[in-house]
């Protein structure tokens, strides 16, 4: 049988590593990395080989030759552009037409029993036979389900923790038959897991998962690169290491001089020709390449040298990677996750901080302190975006350096020339990040509208009057200390997940466009926002009936930017109103729970003594809306969603509605009384801003105070929503308490169980077994259903060591027996 490996990737997490050098060629304890992959091969029988190449071909082909040295047999098949994963076999499919091969990554560390998988390949007698493994965070991966049998049943490509609902990944390793080349187009990019697999299973082509034992390691980020080398010296994987073991754990290559007085706490290894002198100390997991120089006092912890290095006396190398034939001087000190690329030069007594990279062909002056990263910045790259954009402590995780970067990545996802829409709340640090947010965007060719201090939803309609995107920055709800940097697409809606990852990767890259001064964008201030907002905003929504109805409303702006629109909207409504709260306060930008609560109780006492027929209160930034009925009681947000679905559907008569799978099936009951349909959603904002754009959607609400009005909006608009509730309620003549007291009572219970990253995947295994026969449901996260309607649905929280439980039944103990049960299954995953 022959091989394909695959080594045509550009490695673009790795830079500034693979910015001269492939990927498949990155050293692992001082060997390239396909070299342990063909090593591998080699010992399972499989020494005629296929390499697909494309980024720095002509390297890879230098390198490795015909084989010859390596005991194998390669040709090579050359992509002249990125063809995809299944693109770059088919390219090869002259030499794989006559029998069964194998496909495996050239940049991928393992020791899984090929011979194993082959075996169950021919006994199964499928089509492709892919090769599974179990992993802790299963985000970058492509999730794979089976059956008893082995067979497939369902692939989902990086999926968000909202769909991880197993941690049996797709290792990228495949047994094919040469039949499957009839389902890959020649020349265009396509995907194994993305195009091919997926028509495969629709046309009932046997594809069967084979789960491998043993180590398995996606080398695609700087963290998995400095963790491979630690497995490997540890003896995690079943690799050659090319040396003598001096002492246990210490790895010393041919031809090595180390002085009996340098200092060594293996496990590490000291390539060939490589010269430790005396007082140097290095440490655990440390990799020396070869032909480096190692001066006397110089320090190393988890430290990876590639070739050619000098490291200079009292030097102090913490878990970074030196490229090859860099030079650092005297005293320098490069912290934890800093990368410096290839022939780099880093002066004396220089400092490089944490996760900073350094990219080819660089110089760092002597006594240089680089800080191109933010030191004080707890959140790590693969957690950028939150629930609520970019968030983090203002001044400590949130500062202006990060500010900028990231306008400055954002930039860079945009066309030269277009336009972005900026904004803020009402708080100083908000205006003061604003403005550097601005200063980045101009300096990379881009056009500015700046609205100043507005509500979000005006934000969010401005940007889509003409911008390729927005920039919101406010304070987070309940945290006056800290900031969301929220980013928007052209229609005003947050970012989705793909546009996330895509500004995620140019921010970790650090790869920033530039404008010449020519480029430089324009600043402007855009007037008469409020009007327009309001305008179009009361041509949309029905709001015929109010003037004749004579209702009295009292509104609460809670000191925030909602009531800089209120006294147009409500005087152009004609509507008897009574608006308590108007002004701005920047001491106080933000609400916790409690002062909302606080508020709603005394907005309840005044409509009460006004005897209005409602009053509502908005949060600080005008996006979602809490109501209190003609008694002056509060009505709570699930039951405010139901009550306004409620008055929709039975004035619609048609149509759909979007809400969260997280809500009370009750609202299922009462869309269905009055002939509407429920399309359930994923927790994301973005997901129901989607459905909410789809034609025939006549609602959404997310059982928080987000209301959409699909006629005016797609995203979440306290205005719009305040505006329609005025309009259905003056048509119903019914009371907010005679409406809500018509709708059944829900009972749904939430609950947060602490969750180590690293059994996350698991545990969302350990829910679908435990389901058994009863329904599952995956639209987000796992969503048991028992036979008596009854459910429990666990989510994994994207950015925090948590995963939520909601449960529902018949009264709050049902709901708080499932909660208890399923906890207990969430609790015991991870032992």
């Amino acid at each position: 049988m022959k091989a394909v490996v695959m080594a045509g990737g550009e490695g673009t997490r790795l830079r500034p590593m693979t910015s001269s050098m492939p990927k498949p060629l990155l050293p692992v304890v001082n060997r390239p990395i396909m070299q342990h992959v063909l090593t591998l091969l080699k010992r399972h029988g499989l020494t005629e080989t296929v390499v697909t190449v494309q980024f720095l071909a002509s390297l890879v082909k230098n390198y490795f030759g015909d084989g010859e040295e390596f005991g194998m047999e390669l040709t090579y098949a050359n992509e002249e552009k990125p063809l995809g994963t299944a693109g770059s076999v088919k390219n090869a499919e002259d030499a794989l037409r006559d029998d069964s091969f194998l496909v495996i990554s050239g940049d991928a560390l393992t020791d899984f029993d090929l011979t194993e998988l082959i075996e169950f390949h021919k006994r199964k007698g499928g089509l492709v036979t892919v090769c599974l493994t179990r992993v802790p965070n299963p985000l970058e991966f492509g999730i794979t389900i089976v059956d008893d049998e082995g067979k497939v049943e369902r692939f989902l490509e990086k999926p968000t923790w909202g769909q991880v609902f197993s941690d049996t990944v797709n290792t990228g390793i495949y047994v094919m038959e040469p039949e499957v080349f009839d389902y890959v187009e020649a020349d265009v990019p396509v995907d194994w897991s993305g195009d091919v697999f997926p028509q495969l299973m629709k046309e009932g082509k046997p594809i069967y998962g084979f789960i491998a034992e043993g180590y398995w390691e996606d080398v695609g980020t700087h963290e998995s690169y400095v963790k491979a080398q630690a497995d490997v010296l540890e003896g995690k994987v079943d690799v050659d290491i090319d040396g003598f073991e001096i002492a246990p754990g210490v790895w010393v290559a041919e031809g090595a001089e180390v002085h009996p007085d340098a200092v060594l706490r293996g496990p590490l290894f000291i390539g060939d020709y490589a010269k430790v002198e005396a007082g140097a100390e290095i440490r655990e997991h440390s990799v020396i390449g070869s032909n480096v120089v190692v001066k006397s006092g110089a320090f190393l912890h988890k430290a990876v040298v590639h070739d050619n290095v000098y490291i200079g006396p009292q030097t102090n190398l913490r878990g970074c990677v030196i490229g090859k034939n860099t030079d650092v001087m005297r005293a320098a000190r490069i912290d934890d996750g800093a990368v410096i690329g290839d022939e780099c030069l880093i002066g004396e007594e220089s400092i490089i901080a944490g996760t900073v990279r350094v990219y080819p062909f660089k110089t760092v002056e002597a006594g240089a302190f680089v800080n191109t990263s933010v030191i004080w910045e707890s959140r790590g790259q693969a957690h950028l975006f939150g629930a609520r954009g970019v968030s983090g402590i203002l001044n400590v995780e949130i500062t202006p350096e990060l500010a900028v970067r990231l306008a400055g990545a954002y930039a860079t996802t945009l066309k030269k020339g277009a336009t972005v829409t900026t904004a803020r709340d009402h708080s100083r640090g908000a205006r003061a990040l604003k403005r550097a947010v601005i200063s980045a965007l101009q300096t990379s060719a881009i056009e500015v509208r700046d609205l100043e201090n507005v509500p979000m939803p005006v934000a969010r309609q401005q940007t889509a009057r003409g911008s390729a995107g927005g920039i919101m920055i406010r304070t987070s709800p309940g945290r006056p200390d800290s900031l969301d940097i929220m980013f928007f697409d052209e229609r005003g809606a947050d970012l989705s997940a793909a546009g996330q990852r895509k500004l995620d990767r140019v921010f970790a890259r650090q790869e920033y466009r530039r404008a010449f001064p020519g480029e430089i964008g324009d600043l402007r201030f855009p007037s008469t926002v409020f009007d327009s907002y309001t305008g179009a905003l009361l041509r949309a929504v029905d709001i015929s009936g109010i003037a004749e109805a004579g209702l009295k409303v009292v509104v609460d702006a809670a000191n925030g930017s909602a009531g800089l629109v209120l006294p147009s909207l409500l005087g152009r409504l004609g509507v008897d109103s009574l608006m308590v709260n108007p002004g701005l306060d920047e001491a106080r930008p933000t609400e916790t729970e409690e002062s909302r609560r606080a508020g709603l109780v005394r907005l309840g006492e005044i409509v009460s003594s006004a005897r209005a027929a409602f009053g509502v209160r908005f949060d600080p930034v005008g996006e979602r809306l809490s109501l209190v009925d003609e008694r002056g009681r509060i009505v709570e947000d699930h039951r405010a969603l139901l009550v306004l679905l409620d008055l929709v559907a039975a004035e619609r008569r048609s149509g759909r509605v979007a809400l969260p799978v997280t809500t009370t099936r009750i609202a299922e009951q009462v869309a269905a009384y009055h002939g509407t349909q429920v399309t359930w959603t994923t927790t994301s904002p973005d997901d129901l801003t989607r459905v909410g754009r789809e034609e025939g959607t006549i609602f959404g609400g997310d059982a928080r105070g987000g209301f959409i009005v699909p006629e005016f909006s797609s995203v979440f608009d306290g205005s719009a929503a305040f505006v329609r509730l005025i309009g259905l309620v003056a048509r119903t003549q019914l009371t907010l308490s005679q409406i809500d007291a018509r709708i059944p009572q829900a009972h749904v219970l939430k609950r947060d169980v602490p969750t180590p990253w690293a059994v996350k995947g698991s545990v969302m295994r350990r829910v679908v077994e435990e389901a058994g026969e009863r329904s599952v449901d995956t639209t987000d996260g796992v969503r048991v259903v028992e036979s008596d309607g009854r459910w429990i649905m666990v989510l994994p929280d994207p950015a925090e060591a948590f995963t939520h439980l909601w449960a529902e039944g018949p009264d709050d103990a049902s709901a708080q027996a499932l909660l208890d049960e399923w906890s207990q299954v969430v609790e015991g995953a991870g032992e």
